[in-house]
């Protein structure tokens, strides 16, 4: 997805219509001890578990509450499953921490759309699987303030339960 060219000056860029922030992805080397921190320093619980092939991820999903439009906020923890991933290359240059910021959005394409025609650098061609059954895309992070941001649409089930 390109970005689009920027509308007339009569006619202001539309807005992404991001409604939470869904997500923050934490990278880090040993997933389970990173789990045990959260759980013994914040009292946070396992809510969904997976392995991503196409990412090269290992993740979990940590509540951290409920939110208006009846999903969550988490915390994302993210560990490489092979030493070429996305994660793996931000780990060994930037060591373990926050790696991108997410925001919940009602329509994923709508919203990479918005973004582009804001000037903003949509990476991928198209929405792709995210956790859990979700839709989403990444922005450049020179784009976004020197973040890596990412637009998620939930799956159908708006429960906010990431274990469906």
């Amino acid at each position: 997805m390109s970005p689009s060219p920027s509308p007339s000056p009569s006619q202001p860029p539309a807005p992404t219509g991001i409604t939470r922030i869904d997500h923050v992805g934490i990278a880090c080397r040993d997933l389970d001890a990173s789990i045990e921190f959260y759980q013994r320093v914040h009292g946070l619980t396992v809510e969904h578990e997976e392995v991503n092939e196409e990412q090269g991820v290992r993740e979990v999903m940590l509540r951290t509450n409920g939110t208006d439009d009846g999903n969550a906020s988490y915390l994302q923890l993210l560990e490489p499953t092979h030493s070429d991933s996305p994660v793996a290359k931000f780990l060994d240059k930037y060591g373990e921490g926050v790696h991108h910021v997410a925001f919940g959005t009602g329509n994923v394409d709508t919203a990479a759309h918005a973004a582009a025609g804001n000037g903003i650098r949509v990476l991928g061609s198209e929405p792709r699987p995210g956790t859990a059954g979700s839709r989403i895309v990444f922005l450049h992070p020179r784009d976004c303030g020197g973040v890596l941001t990412e637009l998620v649409q939930a799956p159908e089930d708006t429960t906010g339960d990431r274990n469906h």
